[in-house]
C-alpha cells in the first residue's frame, strides 16, 4: 500500500481544530502540528525595508496577512486514509482556493518508520 505525506497549512485555529477533531473521530492520527508564518509576515519585517520588491509587495497585501498566524499539519496516510483526510479537509474548510484560506497538498513517502498501523 503506498504512503504519502499530506501537508495541510490553515490561517484558522478554528479550522484547524474542527479537522483535527474529524481525523480522530474517523481514525487518522499520528498528525503533527506546528505554528508557521505566512510569507506577508515575513515581508512585513523591516529587514526587508531596503529590498524594492519587499516593499512594493507589502502595500500590496491585506494587512490581515501579516496578522496572522498559520498552522501546519503534517500526517503520513496510506491511500485509504489519504482519500478520507482530503474529503474531510474539503468539508471542514470548504474551497481552499479562496485567498487566506490555507493550502493542502501531498508527497509520494518511500519509507516510513515509527508509524504505527
Amino acid at each position: 500500500m503506498n504512503k504519502h505525506m499530506l501537508v495541510l497549512v490553515l490561517t484558522h485555529k478554528e479550522s484547524m481544530n474542527q479537522v483535527i477533531k474529524a481525523f480522530a473521530e474517523n481514525d487518522i492520527h499520528g498528525s503533527t502540528i506546528i505554528d508557521s508564518m505566512g510569507m506577508a509576515a515575513v515581508i512585513n519585517n523591516e529587514d526587508y525595508e531596503d529590498l524594492p520588491m519587499f516593499g512594493i509587495l507589502r502595500h500590496i497585501m491585506d494587512d490581515d496577512d501579516e496578522k496572522e498566524k498559520n498552522y501546519t499539519v503534517f500526517t503520513v496516510l496510506n491511500d485509504e486514509d489519504l482519500e478520507k483526510a482530503k474529503k474531510i479537509v474539503k468539508e471542514v474548510c470548504g474551497n481552499l482556493n479562496k485567498p487566506n484560506s490555507g493550502i493542502m497538498f501531498t508527497l509520494p513517502v518511500d519509507f516510513v518508520e515509527g508509524v504505527v498501523e
